[in-house]
């Protein structure tokens, strides 16, 4: 289920040439753990047999894209190269820096495969709010959200078979935290993640509309560590969800809009905006409102080891702290509120969200995203992205307030701190 690949499968038919699929396994990457390189590296030896099943040789390649790339086209005589999209800074200068380093014959293509609707087709600038690209974006899902074609087995065979693969070599040459257990409860994997959708669909999704924003309810789809990782296609989980929308229609719907409109806004931000992880990438409003309260007494100030040990006054916050230290997934609710307290708890906004983009990296399965830099976490939450002005108030500003007493009228607050007591 990837548009990259098949059209890579195209022209290679096209053309009556073999098909090579590389991945560049990088040593470290942003503040990504052994919990992160270990789901991936999982999904990617299923990616390999599927691949070797289809007569199309899997390379792992050790390295940076631009270090052993270009070379791997020059040694096998490539004819083209066709990757994958991802809006973040680093990814696309990895793109940039194989374009400058491929012989001058050697076409290259991207497409967007990760985007239901491909995040330049969607809108040609940033949009201001979901309200803006909302629009947009239904009326292009009639062209783009179709059906795949399958990946067929490739009928030219390579001249060159592929390196067997070390796995576990591959895994101790990765210069990351070990100190960040991988998590139990998710499998890596297109299988395991198909999995997780299926029980989606049959147990959470009638309760989807209604339980979404209860942290003791199981109503999520829990299905964001296999999108990030790109071994779930979201396209595949929207096709398959809206076979439903007869009998859940109102859930249907509330998942379209967090998995398309939502997180499509996010991906729009980050593409368009290259301050997506920063206060100057806030709105006028919000950067003013925040400096004027930058200098508000806090009624707590703690560090970046105490928060991340869950030691703060806060119970809930702690709680909710400890379910992502341990779980790799912190409830989509309650990243809101965690990521609002840290902007109330710490010496200034440009502090709060550099701890929380950490926090959200490192432990986060689906960290060192789009979706985690602007969606319910932290521009959203810290900096008012893709939200409103509300009425003013000390260290705020007008950005929205969240608090205690809040969550308590939303749901058991007292249930779910006492499932992740320390």
């Amino acid at each position: 289920d990837n548009w990259a690949f098949l059209y890579a499968q195209r022209l290679a038919l096209k053309q009556e040439l073999p098909l090579h699929v590389c991945f560049c396994l990088v040593p470290k990457f942003l503040d990504a753990t052994i919990r992160h390189y270990g789901f991936m590296l999982r999904g990617l030896q299923e990616v390999a047999e599927e691949c070797a099943e289809l007569n199309i040789p899997f390379h792992l390649l050790l390295g940076y894209a631009k270090d052993v790339l270009p070379t791997f086209v020059v040694e096998h005589g490539v004819g083209g190269l066709v990757t994958d999209f991802c809006p973040l800074r680093l990814p696309r200068q990895w793109v940039e820096d194989v374009r400058e380093q491929l012989p001058e014959d050697v076409p290259f293509a991207q497409v967007d495969a990760h985007n239901i609707v491909p995040c330049w087709v969607a809108s040609p600038k940033q949009e201001y709010s979901a309200r803006t690209i909302r629009g947009k974006i239904h009326a292009q899902l009639p062209e783009f959200l179709t059906e795949f074609p399958p990946v067929i087995r490739h009928p030219h065979p390579p001249s060159c078979q592929a390196e067997p693969i070390a796995w576990e070599a591959c895994y101790s040459s990765l210069q990351v935290d070990r100190t960040v257990k991988e998590v139990e409860w998710a499998t890596p994997g297109t299988a395991a993640g198909l999995a997780v959708l299926q029980s989606f669909i049959a147990e959470r999704l009638k309760s989807f509309s209604s339980h979404r924003n209860d942290p003791n309810k199981a109503a999520l789809s829990n299905l964001s560590p296999w999108f990030h990782f790109g071994q779930v296609s979201t396209q595949r989980v929207i096709l398959e969800v809206q076979k439903h929308r007869g009998k859940y229609k109102e859930s249907v719907d509330a998942f379209v809009e967090e998995a398309v409109v939502r997180r499509e806004l996010a991906e729009n931000f980050c593409y368009y905006n290259e301050n997506y992880d920063s206060v100057q990438g806030a709105y006028d409003w919000a950067q003013t409102t925040l400096k004027l309260h930058a200098k508000d007494k806090r009624p707590f100030l703690y560090e970046l080891q105490e928060l991340e040990q869950g030691t703060t006054h806060d119970p809930l916050w702690n709680a909710a702290q400890l379910q992502m230290v341990r779980e790799g997934k912190m409830h989509g609710f309650l990243r809101m509120y965690w990521a609002k307290k840290i902007l109330e708890w710490t010496r200034s906004p440009e502090e709060a969200l550099r701890f929380a983009i950490y926090l959200n990296d490192r432990y986060e399965l689906d960290g060192r995203d789009p979706n985690g830099y602007v969606g319910k976490r932290c521009l959203w939450s810290i900096c008012g992205i893709h939200d409103q002005g509300w009425a003013e108030r000390a260290i705020f500003g007008k950005i929205r307030y969240m608090n205690y007493a809040g969550c308590k009228r939303k749901f058991d607050v007292g249930q779910f701190e006492h499932r992740y007591a320390p």
